[in-house]
This record gives structure tokens, C-alpha cells and sequence, in this order.
């Protein structure tokens, strides 16, 4: 798995990304539900765009489905291409700062509040680059999360 290289020929699987800050500065991670790739592991909420829709309607779209709220504005922050072995995504990062209605975990996922280090693992290998970026933001020295 790398967040470079890529197998040629591959057509990329393009995907919103919410990153949900809190009022004290905590992001959410969700655990990947039984019955999908990679099943346990935590990752930023987020899913696949369906034909037509920008990746801000997208991320409405399953923010709503996945977790039950409607958020506010989406901030574009990071694109990253990351290539799994069952799938090449291009992943479209956006934070989140304002959201409405009570979280419902709609596939049974799990959902923690982290700081760094996150205390959740394991972490999909997708989210360890956002995990990065915020200890560069936040001048976090030290591992982000378990290996």
C-alpha cells in the first residue's frame, strides 16, 4: 500500500473525506463496519462520490447516511491518492467545523473523539497521512498513533 505509486491502467475511486473538528480541537474517527475491507479499522468518515455530485454533496450526503447529522460548511484541506490492493481512491479531505442533529451510528460502526496520539486502533493505513498533517498544524512531536 502507498500513498504515491500507483498501479498504471488503474482508474482512481474518487472519495469525500470529513474531518469533524470539535469546539476543543478533537477530531472523529469511526471504525469500518462488518462486512466492508478493511472491517475494525478507524478511519475518518466519508465515502464514495456518486455521478454529478462535487465532493461537498457527496460529503453531506454520507456524513447524513453514515452518521445521522448535516453538516455545515466543508473545508477543502487535502487531496491524497492512496492505493489499497482491492482499490486506487483519490481522497478529498475536507474539514468540518459545524454540524447539526445527534450522532446515530447507521452501520453499526463505533465512533471515538481522538486527540494525538489516538488511542483508537487500528488505523486504516489511509488515515495515517491526516494524522501527520495535524501534528505538523499543531506542533505535535511524538508518534500519532499506535503501530
Amino acid at each position: 500500500m502507498s500513498a504515491v505509486e500507483h498501479a498504471p491502467g488503474r482508474q482512481p475511486v474518487e472519495v469525500a473525506v470529513g474531518v469533524l473538528i470539535d469546539r476543543e480541537g478533537r477530531f472523529l474517527l469511526t471504525s469500518r463496519p462488518d462486512g466492508k475491507v478493511y472491517a475494525g479499522y478507524w478511519e475518518f468518515p466519508g465515502g464514495k462520490l456518486e455521478a454529478g455530485e462535487t465532493v461537498e454533496q457527496a460529503l453531506r450526503r454520507e456524513l447524513h447516511e453514515e452518521l445521522g447529522i448535516t453538516i455545515g460548511a466543508a473545508h477543502p484541506w487535502k487531496i491524497e491518492m492512496f492505493d489499497y490492493p482491492h482499490a486506487l481512491v483519490r481522497l478529498h479531505f475536507c474539514k468540518v467545523y459545524d454540524w447539526s442533529g445527534e450522532f446515530e451510528m447507521r452501520e453499526r460502526q463505533s465512533m471515538a473523539w481522538q486527540a494525538l496520539p489516538v488511542s483508537v486502533q487500528p488505523v486504516l493505513p489511509g488515515t495515517v497521512p491526516v494524522l501527520r498533517w495535524f501534528a505538523e498544524e499543531r506542533g505535535f512531536d511524538g508518534p500519532t498513533h499506535a503501530a
